[in-house]
């Protein structure tokens, strides 16, 4: 079995410190599309360093390196094909403001090894905390295709209903030719979004735009449209990959104010929190959905 559950259950927590600096942010920014127009005031508080702000998601890019979908692999007991490995959700708690430039201490453990049949899921659980406290909170939720069949435990369902109301905002978004070359410079390497081989290899017809790309675009879409622009306004957001982007499409991100009914696995409501849903598709597919049970929590 290329998957030990009891050995990656059981796997020592593992701590590294962290960097980041308003370049890093400004990249991470533009790989996710803003700068568009480059002009507009609203685009300039991602791009330009004098009113630069921190889009939440940049927690799961800060310090480059490897994202948790990679990093959980090298956990001991498991040995799995990268090729193999599928990035089924992200989830992501802000303790606070996120600085435009800090040091950081970052540790990950497994928290969940889950048997779903036809594939197994890793859950990685990561900390960042800085001088001053807590920083942020993220789950990732990686499948490895074929590595179930064990008998083990199932694991808690994070689908939802989506909301059955029309939407009350709806925007697309332009993804570039190059979105996943321009992304990847921001840590994530893994050749099935850059290598055409790989990708077929993995059973795509080409390179795939990255699942935290998708995340951050969708995510800036929300603060955008329905909270100002005010990146700080965000206290958490989760999202369930339901299929890949490729490079070139047109997302349409569809968001009900309030939340409706239920939210996602591992987001937390708190007191005074409001609440977006949102369903992200593509269009040249006939809208095929590509995040689902998304919800963000705001102030």
């Amino acid at each position: 079995m290329p998957i030990d559950e009891a050995a990656a259950r059981t796997a020592a927590p593992r701590t590294r410190e962290i960097s980041w600096t308003p370049g890093d942010v400004q990249l991470y920014h533009l790989g996710i599309g803003a700068g568009v127009p480059a002009t507009d005031p609203r685009e300039l508080r991602y791009t330009l360093e004098s009113a630069l702000h921190v889009l939440p998601s940049f927690a799961t890019v800060a310090g480059g390196g490897e994202p948790g979908v990679i990093r959980v692999l090298s956990t001991p007991g498991v040995d799995v094909d990268l090729a193999l490995v599928l990035h089924g959700g992200q989830t992501l708690t802000v303790h606070r403001p996120l600085p435009v430039r800090g040091t950081a201490t970052v540790t990950d453990r497994v928290t969940g090894v889950y048997d779903k049949g036809e594939a197994a899921l890793l859950v990685l659980t990561t900390e960042a905390a800085d001088a001053d406290g807590p920083l942020w909170s993220e789950e990732a939720r990686v499948f490895v295709r074929g590595a179930g069949g064990w008998g083990g435990e199932r694991g808690p369902s994070v689908r939802s209903a989506p909301p059955s109301s029309p939407p009350d905002r709806t925007v697309e978004r332009p993804v570039r030719e190059d979105q996943a070359l321009l992304y990847r410079l921001t840590g994530d390497l893994n050749p099935l979004h850059a290598e055409p081989g790989f990708a077929r290899a993995a059973g795509f017809d080409r390179p795939v735009l990255h699942g935290l790309c998708t995340y951050g675009i969708t995510l800036k879409a929300v603060v955008d449209t329905l909270l100002d622009g005010e990146v700080n306004r965000v206290r958490s957001y989760g999202a369930r990959f339901a299929s890949v982007v490729y490079p070139g499409e047109t997302l349409r991100v569809r968001m009900w104010r309030g939340g409706g009914a239920g939210t996602s696995a591992g987001v937390g409501r708190g007191a005074g929190a409001g609440a977006v849903r949102v369903a992200v598709s593509a269009v040249e597919r006939g809208d095929a959905p590509v995040l689902a049970d998304v919800v963000v929590q705001h102030d």
